[in-house]
C-alpha cells in the first residue's frame, strides 16, 4: 500500500512539473512573440531605422559632410521626433530595399516608393506622404517628344523595377533600357545614348536646376504616383502611429514647410 501510494504521489508530482514547464514555455513563447513587433522594438531601442537609396537628391542623398539630407530625411526626422525616438539612416540599393525590410534589417522604407498592388503583396504601406508623377525628359535640343506615345521607336531610359519601367513598357515599340541608378541614365541621355528618360517630376526639376543639366521636362504628368512608407506586414499598430505622426505634421504646417523647402511649391493634392 505504502509503495503504491508513494508511486502515485511521485507520478502526480512529475505531471505537475511537466504541466508547469509547459505553461512557462508557452508564456515565454508568448512573451517572445509579443516582442517581435516593429513598434515594440522601436520603443525599446529609441531608434527608428529608416532605409532609402541615399543617392536620390533632393529626396535622400549625402551632403559634403557625408551626412544624409533631403526631403525624405527631414520627413523621417520629424516622424521619429513625434514617436519620441531618433532616426537612423541606412542606405540600400533599390532592388534590395524590400528584401532588407522583410529580413528586419531596418524598420521602415521612406525612400520614394510608389504604392502598387504588386508591392502590397510583400509589404504594407502607410498613407501616401507624397503625391507626384512621371514625366518625360529630353535634351534641350529635342522637340518631338512631348507625350507618352511619342516614345515609340525611341531609346528610353528608366530605373529597373520602378513604376517608370511600367510606364515605358506600356508603349508598344519603345526601346526600353533598364538602369540601376538614375545618375547613369541621366548621363546616357546627356551623352546622346538615349532619346528620352522617364522619371519623377520633382526629382528632375530639382536636378536640372541644381546641376545645370542640358535637359528639359517636355510633358505633363503621364502617370500619377502615390508615394508611401513601406513596413513589414503584421505591424498595423506601427503604421497607425506613423500615419498619426504624418497627419499631425500636415495639420501643424510642418509638412508644408519641409515640402516648400525642397521643392518651392505647394504639395499636390490627390
Amino acid at each position: 500500500m505504502k509503495k503504491n501510494l508513494i508511486l502515485v504521489l511521485i507520478t502526480i508530482f512529475m505531471i505537475g512539473i511537466i504541466v508547469g514547464c509547459g505553461t512557462d514555455n508557452e508564456k515565454g513563447q508568448e512573451k517572445e512573440s509579443s516582442g517581435k513587433g516593429v513598434l515594440d522594438r522601436i520603443e525599446k531601442s529609441k531608434v527608428l531605422n529608416v532605409a532609402f537609396e541615399g543617392t536620390y537628391p533632393p529626396f535622400n542623398f549625402l551632403n559634403d559632410k557625408d551626412e544624409f539630407q533631403g526631403f525624405d530625411v527631414d520627413i523621417s526626422n520629424e516622424i521619429a521626433n513625434k514617436l519620441g525616438v531618433k532616426a537612423n539612416f541606412i542606405a540600400t540599393k533599390w532592388d534590395g530595399l524590400i528584401g532588407g525590410l522583410k529580413a528586419d534589417k531596418f524598420d521602415i522604407i521612406i525612400g520614394q516608393m510608389t504604392v502598387t498592388e504588386e508591392r502590397k503583396k510583400s509589404v504594407d504601406f502607410t498613407d501616401p506622404y507624397v503625391i507626384t508623377g512621371s514625366v518625360l525628359i529630353t535634351r534641350e535640343d529635342t522637340d518631338d517628344i512631348t507625350k507618352l506615345e511619342d516614345i515609340k521607336g525611341k531609346k528610353v531610359g528608366v530605373g529597373g523595377g520602378t513604376t517608370f519601367e511600367e510606364v515605358a513598357n506600356s508603349v508598344e515599340g519603345a526601346d526600353v533600357k533598364l538602369y540601376k541608378a538614375v545618375s547613369d541614365y541621366i548621363q546616357d541621355l546627356t551623352n546622346k545614348r538615349l532619346d528620352v528618360i522617364i522619371n519623377d517630376q520633382l526629382l528632375m526639376a530639382y536636378n536640372i536646376k541644381e546641376n545645370s543639366l542640358p535637359l528639359k521636362i517636355t510633358s505633363d504628368i503621364v502617370n500619377k504616383d502615390e508615394i508611401g512608407m513601406a513596413v513589414n506586414k503584421g505591424n498595423e499598430d506601427f503604421i497607425t502611429e506613423v500615419n498619426k505622426a504624418l497627419s499631425e505634421m500636415k495639420e501643424d504646417g510642418t509638412y508644408n514647410d519641409i515640402y516648400k523647402k525642397w521643392f518651392g511649391t505647394e504639395p499636390l493634392d490627390k
